[in-house]
């Protein structure tokens, strides 16, 4: 399903083991070589290690409104530990902020959020607010993927012009798809002591 990256800050960090929330996520690792999310930054809870605020995408086995659910607490990284996510972070690359331009230099404005698909953290499209000028009609432009020719340090290079890309982003409709394995309990994060269900009950 598709979610905001706002959106998964704050969001639990679920073991099966421990049978609850052990920390939650702070903020995603973007790789800006293929615009995906690695891996996130946690902050708070219960962790092994202090420096073990890691976690590698590879290591989760479902996500749903509820929270992010991994086999353990074991599963958590230090920064150095994944050759691939140390690299990223020594970029300190951040996605939102960035100034967004069309091929022929039309400033479209800049990125404040964007959204990704939760099977495989892929980001899908970037939210771009819009500048001074434009704000009160048309506050935001929401932009494909497909559209992005570049990405740099300070801002991404998109190949359509604004006109375009209002029409496509008009014609997309996205239809989300929500797996949740904590169906017994009302919508809101999960406490430190929610219980997991069994591999079973994991759809």
């Amino acid at each position: 399903m598709l979610v905001t990256a706002t959106k998964l800050i704050g969001t639990p960090i679920l073991s099966m083991q421990a049978g609850g929330a052990i920390t939650h996520i702070a903020e995603p690792i973007v790789d800006p070589d293929n615009l995906k999310i690695i891996a996130f930054r946690l902050n708070g809870g219960v962790v092994s290690r202090s420096d073990t605020n890691i976690l590698d995408v590879s290591s989760i086995r479902e996500y749903s409104k509820y929270g992010i659910v991994i086999d353990s607490v074991d599963e958590l990284v230090a920064p150095d530990d994944v050759i691939k996510i140390a690299n990223v972070l020594k970029l300190n690359f951040s996605l939102n902020g960035l100034k967004v331009k069309t091929k022929k230099g039309s400033k479209l404005g800049k990125v404040i959020d964007y959204t990704l698909n939760s099977d495989d953290f892929n980001i899908q499209q970037i939210i771009v607010s819009r500048p001074i000028a434009k704000r009160l009609l048309d506050p935001e432009l929401t932009i494909s993927r497909k559209e992005i020719v570049e990405v740099t340090d300070y801002e991404i290079i998109v190949k359509d012009e604004e006109k375009k890309l209002k029409e496509k982003a008009e014609k997309e409709e996205f239809v989300p798809n929500f797996v949740n394995p904590f169906r017994s309990q009302e919508p809101g994060f999960a406490p430190a002591d929610t219980k997991i269900p069994a591999d079973k009950d994991i759809e």
